[in-house]
């Protein structure tokens, strides 16, 4: 298990800011201090994320805990929005 969860800090890969932009992607800010880009568009295919095709609903995401969510239902793990957003070089 990873230390600093087990210490109450979270990961690197902890989201602290995000915002969602028109054409579905999302700029996100993680603990380490990277900004990078997310194509949420892939996500619109799947059952679960339908709700995110409706432009308003998902311009209306917000920081939850170490994520982000749109409601109590649907959210998207972390871990997963690091892994597969790509670093935004200033």
């Amino acid at each position: 298990m990873n230390s600093e969860i087990c210490k109450g800090r979270p990961a690197y890969w902890a989201v602290t800011d995000v915002k969602a932009k028109n054409d579905y992607t999302l700029i996100l800010t993680f603990k380490d201090g990277k900004k990078k880009i997310y194509n949420a568009l892939p996500l619109l295919k799947k059952e679960i994320y339908a709700p995110l095709k409706n432009l308003a609903f998902f311009l209306n995401v917000r920081v939850s805990g170490d994520s982000i969510a749109w409601s109590d239902d649907i959210d998207i793990a972390p871990e997963h929005l690091y892994e597969y957003s790509k670093e935004i070089k200033a």
